[in-house]
């Protein structure tokens, strides 16, 4: 009944992770993090702290390889099947949206969607699809707001509507969690404002890991925060305890003036 409960609860399970790439090389250390389903974490941290191994990691495109006794559980699970993995926890990267970008160019939106039953760039002659997975498709597409773009195709579309369009990919499974790394790259001002606006919206359908550098994406909703610095996280806990301009200044490591105003995050100063 207990790992049941936990199964539930527990999205992230991690304790004690360590990866090296070569013997002397260390790329993530110490790694200890728990989410659990009715929290909304951002993982904030400078460019080469971590984050990106960190998702990884989450993934499973990594593994702990030092030799240390560890924990690394997903949904309560310290074994799983990736494809059901895939299916509960949606990851959506820039990596994968640039691959749309290049070999998925001439798809539409509502394929790109589609295509997540699968988990391919494209459609191909041998997938077979319900048709309530088809009904599925639209009504994802409505809820991103891009019902009209249906047709479509990728390389016709804005940044925001191609990452949108990648978002329903993961959504189709009604996933319990999605990590997005870097969600506003290539947008500007005013689809930035629109895309975190989305963001809210979409932790109110499921557990929201915000993956940046970026102290204004972190919106009034996230509820966690870990603080990456030197391949490790350096500090985790509630929003509130935890994101101010000391532990900021330290891992960006130049004194930072933080604020906040209308339940939003800024920067009013930076001081070497």
């Amino acid at each position: 009944m207990e790992k049941d409960k936990d199964f539930l609860k527990n999205i992230i399970d991690f304790e004690n992770i360590h990866i090296n790439y070569e013997v002397g090389q260390p790329v993530l250390e110490n790694i200890n993090l728990k989410i659990n389903t009715d929290e909304h974490w951002a993982i904030l941290g400078a460019n080469g702290s971590g984050k990106s191994t960190l998702i990884k990691l989450i993934s499973n495109d990594l593994h702990p390889n030092t030799g240390y006794p560890f924990r690394k559980k997903l949904f309560g699970e310290d074994r799983w099947s990736l494809f059901e993995i895939r299916k509960r926890l949606g990851i959506i990267t820039n990596d994968l949206h640039n691959h749309f970008g290049i070999h998925g160019k001439f798809e539409t939106a509502y394929e790109v969607v589609l295509s997540g039953y699968y988990s391919s760039i494209g459609i191909y002659k041998y997938h077979d699809f319900t048709k309530e997975q088809h009904e599925k498709v639209l009504e994802v597409l409505e809820f991103l707001e891009i019902l009209e773009i249906k047709d479509k195709k990728v390389h016709q579309m804005s940044t925001g509507q191609l990452r949108r369009c990648i978002i329903g990919r993961a959504l189709i499974h009604d996933p319990k969690a999605l990590i997005l790394d870097e969600p506003t790259v290539g947008l500007d001002i005013k689809a930035q404002d629109s895309f975190i606006k989305f963001i809210q919206k979409l932790s109110r359908k499921t557990t929201i890991i915000l993956v940046t550098h970026h102290i204004e994406e972190i919106f009034q909703e996230i509820t966690h925060v870990a603080l990456m610095h030197n391949k490790t996280i350096f500090k985790q806990g509630k929003k509130n305890e935890i994101l101010n301009s000391k532990n900021l200044s330290k891992i960006f490591d130049i004194k930072i003036d933080l604020q906040k105003e209308n339940n939003r995050y800024y920067i009013k100063s930076i001081n070497n």
